[in-house]
């Protein structure tokens, strides 16, 4: 699974081309101020993560949705593990859902 940030691309298309422009439109139409260190960031690196009233402001700012800003790939990166059949130290009964079950 994957998720891309388009920030840069979702402002472009609302001509806000600079940090600065985003930076004021925040403060203006979202009512959140960053700091231009934290617009910067914001603008050029995907973020590991975001605040809801920092996208709420995001959305806001630019007139857009949490989809404009991003891009999900639901994809699983590999398959899931089976659960492995029970060995003679655990016999079936003292497992359940693939777990074993602590001692009674």
């Amino acid at each position: 699974m994957h998720i891309r940030w388009k920030l840069r691309m979702a402002a472009a298309q609302r001509e806000v081309w600079t940090g600065t422009q985003l930076r004021r439109l925040l403060a203006e139409r979202g009512g959140l101020e960053l700091s231009s260190a934290s617009v910067s960031a914001l603008f050029t690196k995907e973020p590991s993560q975001i605040k809801l009233s920092t996208l709420l402001a995001l959305c806001t700012a630019l007139d857009c949705t949490p989809n404009d800003l991003f891009d999900l790939d639901t994809t699983p990166d590999r398959v899931p593990a089976q659960p492995s059949a029970p060995t003679a130290l655990e016999p079936a009964a003292r497992r359940v859902g693939g777990r074993s079950m602590p001692p009674v």
